[in-house]
């Protein structure tokens, strides 16, 4: 596990072993860091992500999701959806939602869990981008698989057409200034 402080955010780090590096934690960091920053995520916060597979994935979403099968991203969120900013899509918000911290302390706001395997597959067979039609790099359906998870863990979804087309377009703002 690698921790990294990119004020007033602390992202850890936990890359499994056997999962690709496609990039360097730095850019996991800036990706996780932007995502919190565009959400409004109560500073000063942290998140952990995990690297991992496709078996480590679908033994997760069996066990929290019901579902048979690896899936690309989970998101284990701390704090409820009322407790960021609203945003299009979602007009509720914020609330008071938090757990009482020391002064100074960060506030914890969950896990994402990325399989590194399924970001490959879905760049090389062009079903990247969230939306399944979008070729570009490993690399980037990683980065966009990390900043997907830290908006869910931030009270972003996209159950209805309004909250998917918002959440997209932010995905895509943040990813074009990496």
């Amino acid at each position: 596990m690698r921790s990294i402080s990119l004020p007033p955010w602390r992202i850890d780090i936990d890359r499994r072993p056997g999962a690709p590096r496609l990039i360097p934690d730095a850019s996991v960091a800036r990706a996780v860091s932007a995502a919190l920053t565009a959400a409004g995520a109560p500073p000063p916060a942290s998140v952990g992500i995990r690297l991992t597979d496709d078996g480590d994935l679908a033994a997760l979403n069996a066990e929290h999701m019901g579902e048979t099968g690896p899936t690309d991203v989970l998101s284990f969120p701390i704090l409820p959806p009322e407790a960021f900013p609203p945003h299009p899509g979602r007009t509720t918000g914020p609330g008071t939602a938090s757990f009482p911290l020391p002064p100074g302390a960060r506030q914890p706001l969950g896990d994402v869990v990325v399989s590194v395997e399924r970001a490959i597959a879905q760049a090389e067979q062009g079903r990247g981008g969230q939306t399944g039609d979008v070729r570009w790099s490993a690399a980037d359906e990683l980065r966009l698989l990390v900043t997907h998870g830290v908006l869910h863990l931030c009270g972003w979804d996209h159950a209805t057409p309004a909250e998917e087309t918002a959440m997209r377009a932010l995905e895509q703002r943040l990813l074009a200034t990496r």
